[in-house]
């Protein structure tokens, strides 16, 4: 993959719609460029977050460690960004990501993509809007699955 079907493909990436492509090309020039095989792990639940994952083929579960064990509670695939909240939040890694096809991830540091947030504020915005989003999702899956234990536990 060259450095403009890179561009292409981050252009395709809802958080950084509306980012100049010249921006993007610095993205893509900084990111460094990793193939994972189906099965093999991204990141760890619990590790330091150095680094967040722009998905361009393939895909990846996203894999929480509870009490009764391993539980797939999303699937991230091209386009998608993950791994963002360890290097913003400064936190382990709130999830695996393993992934179960062959896929092409641009790796980027968190020193890069702080910079980034710093240099292009509309990047930041667009980060923020997708966290937002994230956790108004998160939070309305718990409403709901509490809802369903609660109805189970009456019932």
């Amino acid at each position: 993959m060259t450095i403009d079907s890179e561009v292409d493909t981050l252009c395709r990436v809802p958080l950084f719609k509306g980012i100049d492509a010249k921006k993007l090309r610095l993205l893509a020039f900084i990111s460094e460029r990793t193939c994972f095989r189906s099965g093999e792990h991204l990141c760890s639940q619990g590790e330091r977050g150095d680094s967040a994952f722009i998905i361009l083929k393939g895909e990846a579960d996203v894999v929480v460690t509870t009490e009764s064990g391993e539980q797939v509670v999303a699937q991230v695939g091209a386009n998608d960004i993950v791994g963002e909240i360890a290097i913003l939040c400064d936190v382990p890694r709130t999830a695996s990501l393993v992934a179960v096809s062959d896929m092409d991830v641009l790796t980027i540091s968190k020193e890069s993509f702080l910079k980034l947030l710093k240099e292009f504020p509309e990047m930041a915005l667009e980060v923020m809007r997708a966290l937002a989003q994230r956790l108004e999702k998160t939070t309305r899956d718990l409403s709901t699955a509490t809802a369903i234990l609660a109805d189970q536990a009456a019932g």
